[in-house]
């Protein structure tokens, strides 16, 4: 027997980039919802793992390195570089 919490659906706009520092190659997709508080789902193409980040979290690079599997510098890459692409907004009320 399950609960079925919720099922909606909507337009999302989704963003795919790519790039290459001098360790390693990055390709996300980046979904950008009115879901989940307004928090961005950033997916990993190479680790098949995804996170939801705001533009604060991308300031804890220990949580960055155990969501995407990536070494203290290449966190902080990878925060430096998303930093450029998700907006600075407020958390939205879901409930």
């Amino acid at each position: 027997m399950f609960e079925r919490l919720y099922d909606t659906a909507e337009q999302a706009n989704i963003q795919f980039v790519g790039y290459a520092s001098e360790r390693a190659r990055y390709d996300f997709g980046i979904v950008y919802t009115t879901a989940f508080f307004g928090k961005p789902l950033i997916i990993c193409m190479q680790t098949n793992r995804s996170s939801l980040l705001d533009y604060d979290d991308l300031d804890n690079l220990l949580y960055l390195q155990r969501a995407f599997h990536l070494d203290a510098r290449e966190a902080d890459e990878v925060s430096v570089f998303l930093k450029q692409l998700i907006p600075t907004m407020p958390v939205k009320e879901q409930y």
